[in-house]
């Protein structure tokens, strides 16, 4: 490992493309810790202790904690992610997406060009949210003897630098994430989502080392939870790596006096095929309640319904089980369409053995990737519902429990594998071995 470390930074392509994502993931944590004018931290900072398990706590989350310190880039990558959802669920129910799909080349430009005018309308809207809900009459908190406002001077004023200042840094994290994906390495808007998670690592571990000190957890005690993490990573990894694959022909075909075809391949159906999706998806719909509870404090009934609904209750985890199970196979049946497949097979002499072409084709990739499905679906809410039950059984923080599974743990597994399979191939390339004495990692295209 360490001769296939020392091999990267002896391309120099390679070795700029590394130093230049790193410069640029810097210039994101930077904006990360400056606050915008009008906004008073530390009351910020009081209010936000008891926003940690509602949708906004979800939000800080991809925000690498911006959020909840109310700076330049407060609202992190998500809307360009939401825009990029939208577009993609857009192409799978009206023809001009799909055509735009369709079009090679030109067509990827329109839906990049429309993917940021929707960030933008995106952004806009969500910073005016955050605009009023900065200067509602909950946002605030008492230090020392006073109970003091978020915001000091709220009004039109206010209201205008956020929507400018926010919607500002989120197409300027836009700009720094495409800028990776072009001269960096790997997917920039994903490399940035996981700096922001891994960024709360340090503050884990110091507060694990000043609970080791002061009794309340002993040394044993971390060994064995960073055994447990350990296996939780390896089962993860096989999660995001694990595929079916489906042995496909192509017949012969004589064109002039050239032969095509004749080859043997496969497609590969992942049993993730949905990837983070369906988490964030279940996760954002279980956190409407405990976020919509928070505008009405002094209600009991609201209050109530909320028992159920607290991530203390078994209801809860058996409703965001079944939301995540419902959810793989529902973007799962968005990303991977078999009669695509299977005309885009027939058209050029591709078949299944044993499988006739086209509806039968469709039918049995459909049958095959339902039942892969399965089996991930499930060992997908279990890796999300798992930190729960860490802090459960073990009392441990969300903060820690947070990188024992959940969205945090897929974002890491999955972005970090696509970082070093593309980092692999580029040493490839140059016939340096890659970080495996094989020289081939596993699950990596072919």
């Amino acid at each position: 490992m360490k001769q296939q470390i020392q091999s990267v930074f002896r391309i120099p392509e390679l070795r700029k493309r590394i130093l230049y994502t790193l410069s640029i993931l810097t210039v994101v944590r930077v904006g990360a810790h400056i606050p915008v004018p009008g906004v008073d931290t530390e009351v910020l900072g009081a209010v936000f202790r008891n926003f940690s398990n509602n949708l906004f706590g979800l939000y800080d989350l991809f925000a690498g904690g911006a959020f909840s310190r109310a700076t330049l880039f407060a609202l992190g990558i998500m809307p360009y992610i939401s825009a990029s959802i939208i577009i993609q669920l857009l192409g799978a129910v009206i023809p001009y997406f799909q055509k735009l799909q369709k079009e090679g080349e030109e067509g990827r430009k329109k839906i990049t060009q429309l993917t940021r005018y929707g960030t933008l309308l995106i952004a806009g809207l969500q910073s005016f949210g955050i605009a009023q809900f900065l200067m509602s009459s909950q946002m605030s908190a008492r230090i020392g003897n006073q109970i003091l406002p978020v915001v000091p001077n709220p009004g039109i004023g206010f209201t205008l630098m956020i929507m400018l200042t926010m919607t500002t840094g989120t197409i300027l994290m836009m700009w720094l994430g495409e800028r990776i994906t072009e001269r960096g390495i790997g997917n920039g808007i994903s490399l940035i989502i996981m700096i922001g998670i891994l960024a709360r690592l340090p503050n884990v571990v110091l507060s694990e080392i000043v609970l080791i000190r002061e009794g309340v957890r002993g040394v044993f005690t971390e060994i064995v939870l960073l055994g447990l993490m350990v296996v939780i990573v390896g089962f993860v990894v096989l999660l995001t790596q694990g595929q079916r694959k489906i042995p496909v022909q192509y017949a012969k075909r004589v064109v002039g006096r050239k032969v095509y075809g004749g080859q043997a391949t496969h497609i590969p159906l992942r049993v993730n095929t949905a990837g983070v999706m369906p988490i964030i998806f279940a996760q954002a719909i279980m956190f409407i309640p405990s976020t919509f509870s928070t505008f009405f404090p002094n209600s009991e009934f609201i209050q109530g319904i909320m028992r159920f609904f607290s991530v203390q209750s078994p209801v809860y985890w058996l409703f965001f089980g079944t939301l995540i199970v419902f959810f793989t196979y529902f973007y799962t049946a968005i990303a991977f369409n078999p009669v695509e497949v299977a005309d885009n097979m027939k058209k050029y002499g591709g078949f299944i053995p044993g499988i006739r072409p086209g509806k039968k084709t469709s039918e049995f990739i459909d049958n095959i990737l339902t039942k892969v499905t399965l089996p991930g679906s499930i060992f997908l809410a279990f890796i999300a519902v798992f930190p729960y039950v860490l802090m459960k059984v073990m009392n441990l923080t969300y903060d820690l429990a947070s990188f024992f599974g959940g969205t945090s743990l897929l974002i890491i597994v999955g972005v970090s594998l696509d970082t070093l399979q593309q980092i692999e191939s580029h040493l490839l390339m140059r016939h340096y071995d890659g970080f495996l004495k094989s020289g081939k990692m596993k699950g990596r295209r072919r």
